[in-house]
């Protein structure tokens, strides 16, 4: 599966950490992440992560476009709630919906998603886009 990495400044840590307690579910999946949140897991992790430019640069909306491609299976997007001005959040919610792909905006939500990936339960992906 793609999964698609994303963090405001505020919650990089968290996601670095989050990642670094599901490095092993991780590892079995193919990953991409804005620079600098990508940069940090990938350094505390050792995965490999594909990385776009910095959110701020463009990176949220070429993840967005890879996801109104159906391109991502599932996005973790950590998002600070006291960060103002980001609206980004918006636009990749609202194309996860129109595509049915999971999305978890804290750590608590991105947990219960990939326990049910260790589990499979995401192989309803493959019906939807099979040509992945």
């Amino acid at each position: 599966m793609n999964i698609a990495l994303m963090a405001h400044d505020g919650k990089k840590e968290l996601m670095v950490q989050f990642c670094i307690a599901y490095c092993g579910i991780l590892a079995g999946h193919n990953i991409c992440a804005t620079a600098t949140t990508g940069k940090l897991v990938s350094e505390a992790t050792g995965l490999p992560i594909q990385l776009y430019l910095s959110g701020e640069q463009g990176g949220v909306q070429q993840i967005g476009a890879r996801i109104a491609y159906n391109e991502i299976d599932l996005v973790l997007y950590f998002c600070d709630p006291a960060t103002p001005g980001k609206d980004s959040i918006g636009e990749i919610a609202r194309l996860c919906d129109q595509h049915s792909i999971p999305f978890a905006t804290n750590a608590a939500t991105a947990e219960v998603l990939i326990l049910g990936l260790s589990r499979g339960d995401f192989g309803w992906r493959d019906i939807v886009n099979p040509t992945r």
